[in-house]
Formats: structure tokens, sequence, C-alpha cells
């Protein structure tokens, strides 16, 4: 059986990973930035569930929660870097504040959760890193583009780890879902910019309406969701990149045709600048 450590595991996917983590018996060091809220999502409070406080912008607090996880258990296994929000608005009408609040917590607190997390790995020379990316981190949109950002700066960060650990015996994993019926596109998930350039209308608004009426509606389901992520950290050779759900699938084969033509199309004028 393995240690989990999961961010954002009080509700949405991080809550249905520590869920089927834990049915399966392996022990979760929970966290969230309110323990009673996981808690709450945990009412049977399994032995191998450890419920912390940790905000993924306060490195002190994740030091703390890996220290009480390896007090408990004695070592990580898999790391899943879960929290996270939304943020709609077309690129120009994002505030700076909302810019940076959104990539302190996408991915700041992803590299703080690693900081705190791969010294354990490392020396155990083993483990698994499943970073939980998105579809939009791979094929973005209007409206959603530094969201996007955010995700494919997390795109980034995976493939470097992945070549950076795998000599050490870690794995790394980037999920990228589509959508799925957790909480994600309600209040207390995603942030709105407001529509204040009518320019944009055509180009952002279609996927602003989409969004705001897709709450509930999405095709994926969470709890199979979780169990794909659970099932890969068993496989002896996971994959660096995960889509889950169709959509995720229809996104990203629709941009590696887009790019294929368009290299295609554009490559005597990529060889021409050579020597």
């Amino acid at each position: 059986m393995s240690v989990w450590f999961v961010t954002g595991a009080s509700r949405g996917l991080g809550a249905e990973i520590t869920r089927e983590a834990l049915d399966r018996g392996h022990s979760v060091i929970a966290t969230a930035r309110n323990v009673s809220a996981v808690l709450r999502a945990h009412p049977e409070q399994p032995d191998g569930l450890l419920a912390v406080e940790a905000d993924v912008t306060e490195p002190a607090q994740l030091t703390a929660a890996v220290e009480a996880g390896l007090a408990k258990f004695g070592r990580i296994d898999i790391v899943v870097n879960n929290a996270g929000y939304g943020l709609v608005g077309a690129v120009e009408e994002v505030s700076d504040k909302a810019a940076r609040d959104l990539f302190d917590v996408n991915v700041f607190g992803v590299l703080n959760t690693l900081r705190a997390t791969l010294p354990t790995l490392r020396a155990q020379r083993s483990g698994h890193v499943v970073n939980i990316g998105s579809v939009g981190g791979f094929a973005t949109a209007p409206a959603v583009g530094l969201y996007g950002a955010s995700k494919f700066a997390l795109e980034g960060i995976s493939e470097a780890l992945h070549g950076e650990l795998a000599p050490l015996g870690v794995r790394v994993t980037i999920v990228e879902p589509g959508g799925f019926r957790t909480d994600f596109l309600n209040g207390s998930s995603i942030r709105v910019e407001p529509a204040s350039i009518v320019d944009y209308g055509a180009g952002a608004g279609p996927v602003r309406e989409a969004l705001a009426g897709n709450d509930g509606r999405q095709p994926g389901d969470p709890a199979k969701a979780a169990k794909a992520v659970v099932d890969v950290t068993e496989v002896a050779e996971p994959p660096l990149r995960l889509q889950l759900g169709a959509d995720a699938v229809e996104r990203v084969e629709a941009k590696l045709d887009l790019v294929r033509r368009e290299l295609d199309t554009w490559r005597h004028v990529a060889l021409s600048t050579g020597i």
C-alpha cells in the first residue's frame, strides 16, 4: 500500500482521488486550506486518512503537512498536485491582480508543494508525481487564456520534471481532464472577470456563456476520473500525459492535426533560416 499526499483534497477531483485511494487501502495525507472541509468530505474518517490544513501558497504549512505525514506514515509515495481554480475573461480583460493570484495558486502552489515533498521521494529513490492539469493546458480557448496559461506552465514544469526525476526512480504524470461534473464551474472554483471590453464579445462571449450554463452538465464522471488517476499510479510504465474524457481526446487530436498542418505548410520557411 502507498502513502498519498493530495492538495485540494476537500472537494472536486481531489476529494474523489482521496476517496478512491482510501477505498483501495492506501493512506492519504489530505490537505486543504480548511481541514474541517476535508473531514466533511470524508466523514467516515478511515484510519488511513490524515487531514492537514495547508494552503499551497504558504510553504511553511506544506512543510508542516509533510512532516506530519512522515511522522504518521513514515513515507510518501504519490504526490497529487490538485489544488487550483479557474479564471474566465479575455486576456486583455483580466486584471494584473487576478492573473498573479491565479498563478500564485496554479503554478507557484505546485512549486511550493514539490519543494516540500520531493526531498522525501528523492531520498526514497521512488515515487510518483501526479500533476492535475487540464486539456486547456494543451489546447486553450478564448475567455480562458490566463487559466490555460497557468496549465501550460504546469505542462512545461512536468515535462522537465519527468526528465529530472526519471534517473532517481520517481515518475511524473500530468493529467489533462476535460469537463467533469465537479464544482469546478461554480463560484467556489472559478472566478469571472467582468466582460468589460465590447470588442471581445464575438471571440470570448460564446465561451463565457457556455461555461456559465454548463455547471453540473459536464460529460465526465469524477469518480471514474479518480479511478483512472489511481489506476495509472499502479502500472509499471505510466504515461507522461493522461487525457481524461472524450472531449479532452477530441481537443488534443484537433490541436495535433492543426500543428501538423501548419508545420507542413510552413516547413520551407522554418528550414530556410538555417545555415
